[in-house]
């Protein structure tokens, strides 16, 4: 009941954004690039919520360990990255 509820919301927001959008274009007014990925990045965790609701637990605990190990994995190579920058300055 919940997810359902959620993507209509989603898709509700994606229609608002859209139509936004080209109201602004259609009034020749500029829009910044941080304001249209943050609208992206809250519709994208709405949509995200809605699905991680609708999941097994089982599963869901497999996604939740591959989003930890990939960032733990992207912050060691920025890390490693950031320290052979420095080794060669």
């Amino acid at each position: 009941m919940v997810s359902a509820i959620l993507v209509t919301l989603a898709i509700w927001a994606s229609l608002g954004l859209i139509a936004w959008l080209i109201y602004r274009a259609i009034k020749h007014r500029t829009f910044s690039a941080h304001t249209i990925s943050y609208a992206l990045a809250i519709l994208a965790g709405i949509f995200t919520y809605a699905f991680f609701l609708s999941m097994d637990l089982s599963q869901l605990v497999k996604i939740l360990v591959s989003i930890l190990l990939g960032a733990a994995l992207i912050f060691l190579a920025a890390y490693l990255q950031l320290r052979r920058r420095q080794r060669k300055s």
